[in-house]
């Protein structure tokens, strides 16, 4: 069997991806190439693990890649700041329970009805609200007005200025994650590993988790949304830090 090593290796514009001797292209025909030897060994790990049927909805590390090196969307590191940046008006961890406008934008707010629901979500929730507004020295809140927190401009600045600390790989795994979990605060606690994925992926799924133990759920169609999810999210956060790479996570990679 061969080994991961064969799978991928070091070129000057990064680190290839080899399948049968050939060289891994992008959708686009562009040469499939990482920036870390990490995320290498991570794709290829992906690839290895595919059998008789190459199955390209569970290979999320592939398809970010793909993402980043063809920039489909072909948007800048500003615009890509700006989108994330974006979701702090709309975030799970204040809106729930919400109306939907005409056009399709989703509006809501914290309920205060059932108690029950109010009450787990101020339980669950504002631990992490507390937790950012003290991490990246910001005022948050939260509201329980169909308009939402009023989020102050020095508020979206500060993670504007803290987005920008990351390279173009890493925002478009941060904008993959903050797109599973519809919430920049729970994205950004579970990159920073104050949370753990289950814990991220539960707290974006309160109001339904909520509804479940309530009334109950089509187990198998449950169970299998709740694992997708999970792994598009940690997909997504592996992904941010490997190409973040720092050698102590390429050295364990390699031990592995």
């Amino acid at each position: 069997m061969p080994r991961r090593q064969d799978f991928y290796s070091d070129s000057p514009g990064g680190f290839e991806i080899n399948l049968d001797h050939r060289k891994l292209k992008t959708p686009q025909a562009k040469l499939f190439t990482v920036p870390s030897e990490a995320l290498a060994i991570a794709v290829a790990t992906e690839w290895d693990s595919q059998k008789d049927t190459i199955k390209f909805y569970t290979m999320h590390l592939t398809t970010l890649c793909n993402t980043a090196l063809d920039n489909p969307t072909q948007r800048n590191k500003t615009q890509l700041i700006g989108a994330a940046v974006k979701f702090l008006e709309t975030d799970t961890v204040w809106y729930e329970m919400g109306a939907q406008l005409d056009f399709g934008e989703r509006v809501g707010y914290r309920v205060e009805e059932p108690p029950a629901l109010a009450e787990l979500q101020k339980n669950e929730w504002d631990p992490v609200v507390t937790w950012a507004e003290k991490r990246y020295n910001v005022t948050i809140g939260s509201s329980t007005s169909i308009l939402g927190p009023n989020i102050p401009a020095s508020t979206k600045e500060t993670f504007v200025s803290h987005l920008a600390s990351y390279n173009m790989w890493a925002l478009q795994g941060i904008e993959f994650v903050i797109t599973q979990l519809k919430s920049l605060i729970l994205s950004m606690s579970l990159i920073d590993r104050h949370i753990t994925v289950e814990k991220a992926v539960l707290l974006s799924r309160l109001e339904e988790e909520y509804q479940i133990r309530r009334w109950g759920n089509v187990e198998w169609a449950h169970d299998y949304d709740l694992c997708e999810l999970r792994a598009r999210t940690a997909a997504g956060t592996l992904f941010v830090h490997l190409c973040s790479e720092s050698s102590t996570v390429k050295h364990k990679l390699l031990q592995d």
